[in-house]
């Protein structure tokens, strides 16, 4: 399905010769002389690569439709990771490499969203928050209570983030997926 270039919106899907593509941002331009263009910021789903692309106005393009699919991590199996559909109970495998650093903040029998086109996953979209176990980090000394001080802890997933000299192994951790800081105890 194609779609005009005077359509388009933010976060759109396009499916362009240079992979799946989202709109960042678009402007349309009326020089004085000459016609009017649409000039584009598109980022590839799947490597993240920012793109600028101009368009003539009311230039067709090929339009995406990106299925969105409510699963829950299940287990790790190898190179692979299994998810289940909640609303059909169907299992699918995919590659760790297409699901990027979200494998450092999905532990067992978590609920996320799969954006998937045309049956492949092109992501994951995590909470914006999720708890995770310290299961290494320094004691905190007795008496070093700094204001804002921080040590390096690492999770049962295998993330690494500064958390304040409080925090001990063991400890559920609020953890924010956008930038991998702490937040809070859980």
């Amino acid at each position: 399905m194609n779609i005009s270039t005077n359509d388009l919106k933010n976060g759109m899907a396009l499916d362009l010769p240079d992979g799946l593509m989202t709109v960042i941002e678009f402007q349309h331009v009326k020089p004085g002389k000459g016609g009017a263009f649409v000039r584009t910021k598109l980022k590839n789903v799947r490597t993240g690569a920012v793109l600028d692309k101009t368009y003539r106005a009311d230039e067709k393009v090929p339009l995406a439709v990106i299925d969105k699919r409510d699963m829950q991590y299940l287990y790790r199996e190898a190179d692979s990771l299994v998810f289940m559909d909640t609303a059909n109970y169907e299992q699918i495998s995919v590659d760790v490499a297409d699901v990027e650093d979200a494998i450092l903040y999905l532990t067992e029998g978590d609920a996320v969203v799969l954006p998937m086109h045309n049956e492949d996953v092109v992501g994951v979209e995590l909470p914006a928050a999720v708890e995770l176990m310290v299961t290494e980090t320094e004691p905190g000394v007795q008496g070093d209570r700094v204001s804002g001080a921080r040590k390096p802890a690492t999770f049962s997933t295998g993330l690494v983030a500064q958390v304040p000299l409080f925090i001990e192994i063991g400890e559920m951790i609020k953890v924010d997926t956008r930038t991998g800081e702490y937040l809070a105890r859980a």
